[in-house]
């Protein structure tokens, strides 16, 4: 009975700790998307409301109307789908070797792999921007593709996951004659889905929400991405603060999107591959 007590005011607490993240990650956003709602003068008033006394889309109007927002839009689409297929395969590969097969330094590689983790990007933002001079893709979206197309983030969650796939099921297959590149794309990849889902989400959101480097490596306004439209939105002699919500509240959409649609498996993968929040 004390036992039963005690489970339940673990859950109770539980709950209560629940509704209380909720609130306090959904606060941001909710204000966001109803301040975007908001006419410019409910935005700087003494008194403010959470939600708009009066409903006007002209801060959509207004923003849309001021820049190609269309092309912002497509290059934030391209630059985030494009990078994630590619990340995703090259992550999901790396994973799969370091987990499957036996080879000399092989820890010793991942260890290396885990310690650029601590590398900041202001530290190889030099570096990575010489090799892309270097290559003509500077000013290109190729800029802003290829350089996250591996990380050490990615590849630890897929080495993580695929160690849970027995080594049996791999090696029948290979008595049975398939090839390497049949076992990965047969057995690997359909058994790795919540991974893969997991991946697929936090780089489309690393890539569609990245700002300083789109800043570094383009600097044609017919190539900027979303985010670097609704930073120009901030001038010399004032803030453009209701083009800059509603933009905003727009840039949502997609992550949402993209979150609901693989929700079930980024919650499998998050929790089968040890990665924490």
């Amino acid at each position: 009975m004390m036992k039963l007590k005690k489970m339940n005011k673990m859950m109770a607490f539980n709950y209560f700790l629940a509704i209380i993240l909720i609130i306090v990650f959904l606060f941001p956003v909710v204000y966001i998307i109803s301040s975007s709602f908001k006419p410019i003068n409910e935005l700087f008033t003494i008194n403010p409301t959470f939600f708009p006394v009066k409903w006007t889309l002209a801060n959509y109007g207004s923003a849309l109307s001021r820049g190609d927002f269309a092309r912002y839009i497509f290059n934030s689409f391209l630059v985030a789908t494009t990078s994630t297929l590619i990340a995703v395969i090259i992550n999901t590969m790396s994973g799969y070797a370091l987990a499957k097969f036996r080879f000399k330094f092989d820890n010793v590689i991942m260890l290396i792999i885990l310690s650029t983790i601590m590398l900041p990007l202001e530290v190889i933002m030099v570096p990575i921007f010489s090799v892309l001079k270097f290559f003509g893709l500077y000013n290109s979206l190729w800029a802003l593709i290829i350089p996250p197309a591996a990380t050490p983030t990615g590849i630890f969650l897929m080495r993580q996951y695929l160690l849970t796939i027995p080594d049996e099921i791999i090696q029948s297959a290979r008595i049975d004659g398939a090839s390497e590149f049949r076992i990965f794309f047969s057995i690997i990849l359909p058994n790795a889905k919540p991974a893969i889902a997991t991946l697929a989400i936090f780089s489309f959101m690393w890539r569609w929400n990245d700002y300083v480097w789109p800043l570094i490596a383009i600097s044609d306004p017919k190539k900027y991405t979303l985010q670097l439209a609704i930073a120009n939105f901030t001038g010399e002699y004032g803030t453009d603060y209701s083009s800059i919500l509603a933009m905003s509240a727009i840039s949502m959409i997609p992550m949402l999107i993209v979150f609901i649609i693989f929700q079930r498996q980024f919650v499998q993968g998050t929790v089968e591959s040890g990665m924490k929040g």
